[in-house]
């Protein structure tokens, strides 16, 4: 998609930008929005990195608009509030995640159910209401207005609450919605990394008996000893699979990559749940009959609601779930995105924004 010209905004800012399919990002001048009397502006301190600003600053899914900062778990603390805002004071320490605004008029609004708006404001190289084009947290201030701005607990440190506002809330979801969040059940874990390792958290901490399935042996040491998952099976031995056949009362699939569905659905129980958050590129195949013998359920999940992702961060915060992350200065931004390309990241970059987005430019 071609770039477009930036709306006039009186308020410098300052970040790194891709400006091509190359994905390459280096510092770029922008500028914000002016605090509007129902918007909440704070300095960003910490944002973690997505997948998806992976594949967005290369264009994969074909709709980026360039420049692009990129950026949707993004961490910081408040310096200025609208006239007509409410909820959040100057010093506050507050997060935005995967979007910035919706219609407010639809029925998904109405339900608390903004990331299902068909007018979903995306964080950044997004058509705002103005007509500009958003930029994302791989920069020094953000403005939102306030009903997409989170508030992070004094319990859960910002450097920590950055990958949920996006990773957590993506397994937080459907977890709860599918029923899944009920101790004592059998789940699944279909994939160990950023989402995964956040599904493995969240099913312990509402009292699951999590299994990791995952083609890596590799990763069975970590799984079991130190994400505390209760076992761990390689899907491509075919005495592991056969051996849990049947036991699952739901499974959240996390896994981007080409993979089969079919000894999957088999390992769930009669009425099991099998739930997709990874997003593979091309269709994946799906016989009919290993739904209907047992009455299985498939289905996916997208992020979550405002509300909803509030009680996400405020349970991670009370139970003490937090992702593993890396710490990064922003000049290794580069470099992070070609590691996890190759997912050499346990299990989320996090730029250091307020340290170190000033030193480099």
């Amino acid at each position: 998609m071609a770039s477009q010209p930036e709306t006039e905004h009186p308020k410098k800012a300052f970040g790194w930008a891709a400006r091509d399919k190359s994905g390459v990002l280096s510092p770029f001048k922008f500028s914000r929005r002016e605090t509007g009397e129902k918007d909440v502006a704070f300095k960003v301190l910490y944002c973690g990195i997505c997948h998806s600003d992976l594949h967005m600053v290369k264009n994969e899914w074909g709709n980026s608009t360039y420049p692009i900062v990129p950026g949707h778990e993004v961490a910081g603390e408040v310096t200025e509030v609208g006239s007509k805002v409410k909820n959040f004071k100057v010093g506050d320490r507050v997060g935005v995640g995967c979007m910035v605004g919706s219609c407010h008029s639809c029925q998904s609004c109405a339900d608390n159910l903004e990331n299902y708006c068909s007018k979903m404001i995306l964080t950044y190289s997004a058509k705002n209401v103005d007509g500009s084009i958003t930029y994302g947290g791989y920069s020094d201030t953000m403005v939102s207005d306030e009903q997409f701005v989170i508030r992070i607990p004094d319990a859960m440190p910002l450097e920590a609450a950055a990958p949920l506002l996006c990773a957590g809330i993506t397994v937080f979801s459907p977890l709860k919605y599918f029923g899944l969040d009920k101790p004592g059940l059998h789940l699944g874990v279909v994939g160990l990394g950023g989402l995964g390792h956040m599904a493995v958290k969240f099913a312990k901490a509402f009292g699951a008996n999590v299994t990791v399935i995952s083609t890596s042996p590799n990763k069975k040491k970590e799984a079991i000893e130190h994400l505390k998952a209760d076992s761990f099976v390689v899907s491509r031995e075919q005495d592991q699979m056969q051996a849990v056949m049947g036991t699952f009362d739901g499974i959240i699939d996390t896994v981007s990559a080409m993979h089969p569905l079919i000894p999957l659905l088999g390992l769930l129980k009669n009425h099991g749940k099998f739930v997709m958050v990874g997003a593979p590129e091309k269709p994946l195949e799906l016989p009919a009959f290993s739904l209907i013998g047992g009455r299985k359920i498939i289905g996916g999940s997208m992020i979550g609601g405002i509300k909803e992702t509030q009680e996400m961060i405020d349970f991670a915060a009370k139970h003490d779930v937090k992702p593993d992350i890396e710490i990064i200065p922003i000049d290794y931004v580069n470099t992070a995105m070609e590691r996890l390309l190759k997912s050499d990241v346990k299990y989320r970059f996090v730029i250091d924004i307020g340290k170190t987005l000033k030193a480099s430019s």
